[in-house]
């Protein structure tokens, strides 16, 4: 609970300048930051304490690069800095964060704020990296010449912020206070023209020296952002990210797999025949153990992830596919929500605020759930375990190679339905996309470390709320009114909607699966653990040796087809309504399950005759 009564301080600058950085650097917040602009599009708040042990109220904006707002994410900086939004009020101070070896683009938009008559600190960031490069800034004579307070921070690193601190108190206690009303006008063009000028002369009077350009950055751009070597690389890296999702969590698989089989032999063994042991060893163990499994996996894929946003090398991926991109009518600002769908569609989705034009945010939204998010990693790894062959094919693993076609799938289907819609609904309309390419960073383990545990965080949170609720209730309606399973609730419901799924292969036991997992996708396969767990009494077999048996090579196939195109998840569903309308939702819901149907369909049938 964050006290109101608190002096507000305000984060603003422009994108990338290390903003989020500083505010978990500040409240000790795990706020995500990467090297790429674009990764705040809503504002965040928290607490600290000043140098002189005074609490304060710290608000993280998303990036903008002026008061003209343009995008949703830019809107929501504008009116919070404006003091538009009631729960943040007028703020008492605003800390300009501003990127060193960039000072001729972030101190226009510090003019910008100086003007607003709101007390302002101008936190010069990252200015480790400056003197590196050369650069030579006297905040102290930048503070005369700007007539507001400049102090020199590295957001990354620990006691590095000290004079910021120590800065918030002396202005809050400076006796310059907040106005009653912020009125500002929009800055015409030619007034950003002099903004600019205003800029070059304030560095000349400081007598700022600028340093070397990025040498080393434009040395590996001149490779990495080629048409065809950088592109080369970018699949390159992909394709060696999914080998080392399946060749490194191999043995910490193993060792979770050990552990849930002991605990439900333990379980086994203790208590006595009855209720109460069926749904712990059954439902309970054989539900989440499916699911937990694959933890290992998750983390391997967004350890490499991590380090490619860290390093700088995201900005540039969007840069070699917007012309991709923009050749199917994507906007290139949509590749940042793409992007972060891979981890999960709701971010990804918040994500196309950074988009101006309605028309390409909607696109993006709507072929966002089409990115396979780390909740298909359970499925598609159980399915490829049981039927995929564990063998070599040349360097490569042929599961990995199978991983990576399934991710590749579901971006090419992205890129198929974007062209499609754009051609149908948008024609002629297209924006122009400007992105700044931050410099290559080599990645904290900080970032890293935090980003891990988020993730692990939130994969057990899912497994001990949503998976564990929806496994009493998949255990209750799998052993009431009586047994075997095919008499109780859930086998009745299963047998009775199994002529829907029939025509793609899918038995009645996978259509008890597929409902809850509309809440999340992930519990597909903890519903099926449980349910053939519950189904066989003396099954000892893990979860992919049963499903072998169990299942034909064209329906594991149509199975995984179908989870390509899987209707999203509820969450997602909610977002898509929040960000957009009823409509929409609606629209998106029903275009997914009519291409899942359609898609798992066709493959039952070929890979059928293929087979026979």
């Amino acid at each position: 609970m964050i006290e109101k009564s608190y002096p507000t301080i305000i984060l603003a600058g422009c994108p990338n300048a290390g903003k989020s950085a500083l505010f978990n650097r500040l409240t000790g917040s795990r706020q995500k930051v990467a090297n790429y602009p674009g990764v705040t599009v809503e504002y965040k708040e928290g607490t600290t304490h000043t140098a002189n042990g005074n609490p304060v109220r710290i608000i993280d904006l998303p990036g903008t690069y002026s008061l003209r707002a343009h995008s949703p994410d830019e809107v929501v900086a504008r009116d919070v800095i404006l003091g538009r939004l009631p729960s943040v009020g007028i703020a008492d101070l605003i800390i300009c964060v501003a990127d060193a070896t960039n000072l001729k683009l972030h101190l226009r938009f510090a003019l910008e704020l100086k003007s607003l008559g709101i007390p302002m600190i101008l936190a010069v960031n990252m200015v480790d990296i400056a003197e590196r490069r050369g650069f030579k800034i006297d905040c102290a004579a930048l503070s005369k010449t700007l007539g507001i307070t400049v102090v020199p921070t590295v957001a990354v690193r620990r006691g590095q912020i000290e004079g910021l601190l120590e800065a918030i108190d002396t202005t809050l206690a400076s006796g310059h206070k907040k106005p009653e009303t912020v009125c500002a006008t929009i800055p015409t063009n030619n007034e950003m023209r002099d903004l600019h000028r205003q800029t070059l002369v304030h560095l000349d009077q400081a007598g700022v020296a600028y340093g070397l350009p990025a040498v080393t950055s434009f040395a590996i751009d001149r490779l990495l952002l080629h048409p065809v070597a950088g592109l080369a690389i970018l699949v390159g890296l992909m394709f060696l990210v999914f080998q080392a999702v399946f060749s490194w969590s191999a043995w910490p698989m193993d060792q979770i797999d050990a552990g849930v089989m002991w605990v439900a032999e333990w379980v086994n063994a203790t208590l006595p025949d009855g209720y109460l042991k069926s749904l712990l060893a059954d439902g309970i163990i054989a539900g989440i153990g499916s699911v937990v499994i694959f933890l290992p996996q998750i983390l391997v894929l967004f350890f490499f992830i991590l380090i490619l946003e860290d390093s700088g090398y995201m900005a540039r991926a969007a840069f070699l596919l917007d012309r991709m991109m923009g050749g199917v009518g994507l906007h290139g600002r949509a590749f940042i929500p793409l992007l972060s769908s891979f981890a999960c569609a709701i971010p990804g989705i918040m994500a196309t605020r950074t988009i101006k034009a309605e028309h390409d945010r909607l696109l993006t939204i709507l072929i966002a759930p089409l990115m396979t998010c780390s909740a298909r990693i359970p499925v598609y790894t159980l399915i490829i375990a049981a039927f995929i062959p564990d063998r070599a094919v040349g360097w490569f693993n042929l599961q990995g190679l199978v991983m990576f076609g399934l991710y590749a799938a579901g971006l090419i289907s992205g890129l198929i339905v974007a062209y499609i819609l754009k051609r149908l609904t948008f024609q002629n309309v297209m924006d122009s996309f400007v992105m700044e390419l931050p410099s290559y960073k080599i990645p904290t383990w900080r970032n890293i470390v935090f980003g891990l545990l988020e993730r692990t965080k939130i994969f057990l949170r899912r497994a001990g709320t949503t998976i564990f609720i929806i496994m009493v209730i998949i255990w209750i309606l799998s052993t009431f009114p009586e047994q075997p399973i095919e008499k109780s609730y859930a086998g009745i419901i299963g047998q009775f909607l199994a002529p829907l799924f029939a025509p793609i292969g899918f038995n009645w036991q996978m259509v008890i699966a597929l409902i809850p997992g509309m809440a999340a996708r992930e519990v597909a396969v903890a519903v099926l653990g449980a349910v053939y767990a519950i189904s066989d009494a003396n099954l000892e077999s893990s979860l992919a040796e049963t499903l072998r048996n169990a299942w034909s090579l064209p329906t594991a196939l149509s199975f995984l087809a179908w989870y390509i195109f899987a209707p999203q998840c509820i969450a997602t569903l909610a977002v898509i309504k929040r960000e957009t309308s009823r409509k929409t939702m609606w629209i998106s819901f029903f275009y997914l399950t009519a291409l899942a149907y359609v898609a798992a369909l066709a493959t039952y049938h070929i890979a059928s005759a293929v087979l026979s």
